[in-house]
């Protein structure tokens, strides 16, 4: 529970102004909507400008190594080149690698091809085929800050279906992203993402969300796309999370390898697409931190 702030005394936000002036009638907004029954974040989970800028550093390095990505991935490498490319690449820039070690992930990166959902994790033994579709999936420390973005990539000649399939997951990222506004709710978001996946005949996965990030690389809130508008946590300012979807062209049933105890595949093989993406939520809408 946090701290009782007199009026008079520094806001809790460390902007060196009275909380009178500073956040008094933001908390008590936020009070309101509690009051109302609805799940509202704590004030960990409110950035501070001091915060987000360095957020916003980090955010800069996990776009520069998608970059590099994107610059170099073609058909005949291997999904361990794509790890090498993301290790060198960020510590060029200063920073670390956050999947790396994280409870034990082996790699710098997840590389996830066709019916791969999530996690999947680079080898010299995976080529990279004509025809797949891969999501590359970067996160970054720099100076404790994390950042976490993903992109899907075509390679060479790709089916009519899966270049659908990886144009609408886009397409949802974006439409909920629309939705994104302070005094909102996620729900607003993840509905708009769900109708319209199953408005072009997909199935989103239900067991896998996005998530709050930049002072640790998976904070709450837990972010689901299955939602309903006007349900989840209330969106304020200061705020930031992931809007990754994953959409799946069959059934939106899921399988985690009992091997690696990381790689997640659609149980019917089907293919499956995932875009991901860092908003901050801000005092007149939102800001895409990274892509």
């Amino acid at each position: 529970m946090a701290v009782k702030i007199g009026r008079n005394d520094p806001c809790w936000c460390g902007s060196g102004k009275k909380y009178k002036k500073c956040h008094e009638a933001f908390d008590d907004k936020i009070a309101y909507y509690r009051g109302q029954g609805h799940i509202v974040p704590d004030r960990s989970l409110i950035k501070t400008p001091a915060q987000i800028e360095k957020i916003k550093q980090s955010c800069a390095v996990n776009i520069a190594v998608l970059d590099a990505v994107a610059a170099q991935i073609h058909a005949g490498m291997t999904t361990q080149e794509i790890d090498d490319i993301v290790a060198a690449k960020t510590a060029e820039m200063g920073a670390i690698p956050a999947p790396l070690h994280y409870e034990g992930y082996p790699k710098s990166v997840c590389t996830s091809i066709n019916e791969v959902v999530c996690h999947g994790i680079p080898s010299d033994k995976v080529v990279l085929k004509d025809g797949d579709i891969i999501n590359v999936d970067v996160s970054t420390i720099l100076d404790s800050y994390f950042s976490d973005s993903s992109r899907m990539f075509c390679i060479g000649e790709v089916s009519p279906e899966k270049k659908k399939l990886v144009d609408v997951v886009k397409e949802c990222v974006y439409l909920g992203l629309e939705q994104v506004k302070p005094w909102g709710f996620l729900g607003d978001m993840g509905q708009a993402i769900n109708d319209h996946a199953t408005a072009n005949g997909y199935e989103v996965v239900r067991e896998i969300g996005g998530h709050g990030v930049g002072l640790a690389f998976h904070e709450d809130p837990w972010v689901s796309y299955v939602s309903k508008a006007g349900e989840e946590m209330l969106l304020v300012p200061g705020m930031i999370f992931t809007i990754e979807p994953m959409i799946n062209m069959g059934s939106h049933k899921v399988t985690v390898d009992k091997e690696d105890n990381w790689t997640v595949t659609t149980v019917d093989k089907k293919p499956s697409a995932q875009w991901e993406i860092m908003v901050l939520v801000t005092e007149t809408g939102h800001e895409v931190l990274c892509y």
